[in-house]
């Protein structure tokens, strides 16, 4: 016989542990991409997309061995929980990102770029083995990050902390998660050594657009599969608009403005502690 009972977090005796988890998180996602700098660029695509997959493997290992029937029952529900998402403002941010790319292609033209940024690009801006690598890379990096970044390492720092903090500390260690694919051939980040300012804004602009992700994240109860939805479209977007790197960095710009709006309007999601050491407060759990 199976029987509702509700599970709380001190009864549950888990402790997150972020500091460990990004240590192996780094660990078994560089451990493919640094080797991956110096082989051939259709071998390296294959250890880009082992070491893309890393977090996702390290989220779910650290729920499954955590002991904590609460922490396996919420992964389970932030990931199928249909009724978590909040369809409404899934669309919200959607067109939010949407509404940046135009305001931001438009900043542009005084700099002397093109309204022909407006249309769509034939490639994708980098090359693995060809479209059919770079469409899995993008469906991949856009669904099963999100499994690793919001299936375990956010929670484990926002129950600490309240969310700006969270979403501070978290832009800045996924962004840099990306440094070494700046030397791996064919990728997007390769393509920005050309320029300094290029690389410097592409860390940067992780930053801001954390806050945008958190905001999904948070506004549809921590479910993975809206923020699945919303990094999804803005890969493609990234991808398929075609703006210019020069417009890239006016982007950079409009993206901070909007995420600081969008704290500004959501003080009580962003600033609130009642969360703090509660995330897995009176979950309920099957449990024999």
């Amino acid at each position: 016989m199976m029987a509702d009972n509700a599970i709380k977090a001190p009864n549950d005796s888990y402790r997150y542990r972020p500091v460990l988890f990004f240590a192996l998180a780094y660990l078994f996602t560089w451990i493919f991409w640094l080797p991956a700098i110096f082989v051939s660029e259709n071998l390296g695509a294959g250890f880009m997309m082992i070491g893309l997959i890393a977090p996702a493997v390290v989220s779910t290992v650290f729920v499954l061995v955590s002991g904590s029937d609460a922490l396996k029952q919420d992964l389970k529900n932030k990931i199928i929980g249909f009724y978590k998402v909040k369809w409404q403002n899934v669309l919200l941010a959607i067109l939010v990102f949407a509404g940046i790319v135009a305001v931001s292609i438009l900043l542009s033209l005084p700099f002397g770029q093109s309204l022909k940024q407006f249309s769509l690009t034939e490639d994708f801006s980098f090359t693995g083995v060809g479209i059919g690598s770079a469409l899995i890379t993008v469906t991949v990096a856009s669904i099963i990050e999100e499994v690793g970044w919001k299936g375990y390492c956010e929670d484990s720092i926002g129950n600490y902390m309240n969310w700006f903090w969270e979403s501070m500390i978290f832009g800045v260690l996924w962004s840099f998660w990306h440094f070494p694919l700046l030397f791996i051939k064919g990728t997007y980040q390769a393509g920005l050594m050309v320029n300094p300012v290029y690389v410097i804004n592409f860390f940067v602009s992780g930053i801001p657009l954390g806050f945008i992700i958190t905001w999904v994240y948070l506004a549809s109860d921590r479910s993975i599969l809206a923020c699945m939805i919303f990094h999804l479209t803005v890969n493609f977007m990234q991808e398929k608009i075609a703006m210019t790197p020069e417009t890239k960095c006016v982007e950079t710009v409009v993206v901070t403005i909007a995420a600081a709006i969008i704290v500004l309007a959501n003080k009580e999601m962003f600033f609130g502690t009642k969360h703090v050491g509660r995330l897995l407060d009176t979950l309920q759990v099957q449990k024999a």
